[in-house]
């Protein structure tokens, strides 16, 4: 059976507001009739909202607050003026053990900075990253960090691939999931000092909790290449952009080409059951929902401007994520990880002292 879990909504993010992600919220408990919702956000709105959707209604509770966070706002500003607000008491409420998850479709840089300062860091985890589901060939990988921090230490990088084994272990039930670092290409010359540092610890230290398959390029991403691909989160940010534009470029492109002639539109009437899936796979709503891994409790991002489809999506992998005890995982992980370093080096980093960036000097 399905196990029961409550999910907190922060119901003022995002382009749309409430119009938009109760309904988001019914589609996923359609799929899992086993969740439970707690709204944050304005009273009203979110009351019209579920009033569309009885089923939603009797299993969600709703918090008013009239604080809202813009898009807009720098993450400085939404420290010192953010809490009460309808992001920051979803957090507090999975903090709390009112809610298992929460999911936001609000400004990224406030939520991870908020997400810090209310849930904070795993000991062991400097900063946490957003991990991203992928498609690809074979099925999905997860990529991480695609946007959390700019730039990332040798440590750091160690640290994402471990968190991105237990989500994929979480996720994609694959006991030793593989991993690949993002290059400029697969020679061990290549690539920066921070790269190719963390490429050498990953090597070195054994009994990893993943299968280092060692260096991969952008394009072995969509191919399904390893289920985990690291990469610091300007260079991961850029490539979901890109990847997320070429979707939609391609699909302008095809478009375009089966209303071209008539005889173009007759082969696309004939082929439209293939169009379909087609477009199905390529839809970036199906994977809608970024995790900031590394935190203790789950926080998910939704795209801003998502309609109800993509952030049912978010719904659904906060869900995933709370049900597969994923924290208690990554904690495991990063725990056992500092202390084979510590025995590595012969006793002299202790797992505080590597977990503050001393990793990289074994």
């Amino acid at each position: 059976m399905a196990s029961q879990k409550t999910i907190a909504i922060d119901a003022m993010g995002g382009d749309h507001g409430p119009e938009v992600l109760v309904p988001g919220a019914a589609l996923s408990l359609e799929r899992q009739p086993a969740l439970g919702f707690i709204f944050f956000g304005d009273k009203t709105r979110i009351d019209g909202a579920l009033a569309q959707h009885p089923a939603l209604a009797a299993r969600s509770r709703v918090v008013h607050t009239d604080h809202i966070i813009s898009m807009h706002e720098k993450p400085s500003q939404a420290l010192r003026r953010g809490k009460g607000s309808s992001m920051w008491l979803s957090l507090e409420a999975v903090k709390s053990g009112e809610a298992d998850a929460a999911v936001s479709a609000g400004n990224t840089g406030a939520l991870m900075a908020i997400a810090k300062l209310v849930l904070r860091p795993i000991a062991g985890i400097e900063r946490p990253a957003i991990a991203a589901l992928w498609p690809t060939i074979k099925s999905e990988s997860i990529v991480l960090d695609v946007g959390a921090n700019i730039g990332a230490s040798a440590d750091q990088l160690t640290v994402y691939a471990l968190m991105g084994a237990a989500m994929a272990r979480a996720l994609f039930h694959v006991e030793r999931p593989s991993v690949g670092l993002m290059n400029v290409g697969t020679e061990e010359m290549k690539g920066n000092e921070e790269v190719k540092a963390a490429h050498a610890l990953l090597k070195s230290v054994e009994a990893l909790p993943l299968d280092y398959k060692g260096f991969v390029e952008g394009d072995q991403i969509g191919q399904g290449a390893v289920d985990v691909v690291v990469v610091e989160g300007f260079a991961g940010n850029i490539a979901l952009k890109t990847a997320e534009g070429t979707a939609r470029q391609i699909g302008t492109y095809l478009k375009a080409a089966m209303t071209s002639s008539f005889m173009s539109k007759l082969g696309a009437l004939f082929a439209q059951g293939g169009f379909r899936v087609l477009k199905q796979k390529m839809d970036p709503r199906r994977v809608n929902g970024g995790t900031f891994l590394g935190l203790n409790g789950i926080a998910v991002k939704s795209h801003g401007g998502t309609d109800a489809f993509g952030f049912a999506s978010a719904v659904d992998l906060a869900y995933e994520m709370a049900d597969s005890g994923l924290i208690a995982r990554l904690t495991a992980d990063i725990d056992g990880f500092h202390h084979r370093l510590s025995a590595a080096s012969g006793g002299g980093v202790s797992p505080e002292r590597s977990a503050g960036g001393a990793l990289g000097k074994v």
